[in-house]
């Protein structure tokens, strides 16, 4: 059992990705087949996409968003990037026993936020082969400093947003 909780992208924010993303596109669904975006993470409901499966790839602002609801000031650490999302409501993120995207040997950077949306740090995670432990000793790690609030993990490769994980 995991010590802190995954939260996918909010089901407000994903309403209104799928109509205009944080860059200001219209979303492009398309049918996941035979490409690179099978097996990708879905940031809508933490598990990956499927063959056949209805997404589309949007531009994110994570903190942004968050900042928007509790009127924080990320100022120049306000980042959007790329992340897939269902075309169409799915239903959520169901918790489950193990963090998502937990492959024993990936590589991960675990962000630390204070409370205005600035960093005040970060780590390396190699994932162990004991996943959910290395998870929670690196949350463990961030929250040991009072000032973080919140961390991201993303992945290391091409810095994607995977999720959030708030402080207990």
């Amino acid at each position: 059992m995991t010590r802190y909780t995954a939260l996918p992208i909010d089901p407000t924010a994903l309403k209104e990705l799928r109509a205009t993303d944080d860059a200001g596109r219209a979303m492009r669904p398309f049918t996941a087949a035979g490409d690179a975006s099978v097996g990708s993470p879905l940031r809508c409901c933490l598990r990956p996409v499927a063959e056949g499966e209805h997404i589309a790839l949007v531009s994110y602002a994570p903190l942004r968003r968050w900042a928007d609801r509790t009127g924080a000031t990320p100022g120049a650490y306000d980042e959007q990037g790329p992340v897939f999302i269902h075309a169409e409501d799915c239903g959520g993120y169901a918790p489950e026993e193990r963090y998502p995207f937990d492959r024993p040997g990936a590589l991960r950077t675990v962000r630390r936020y204070d409370a205005s949306g600035h960093i005040v740090g970060g780590a390396l995670l190699e994932i162990p082969e004991e996943t959910t432990a290395g998870f929670d000793a690196a949350f463990d790690e961030a929250f040991s400093d009072p000032r973080v609030g919140h961390v991201h993990v993303r992945a290391l490769e091409y810095g994607c947003y995977h999720f959030a994980v708030r402080r207990p």
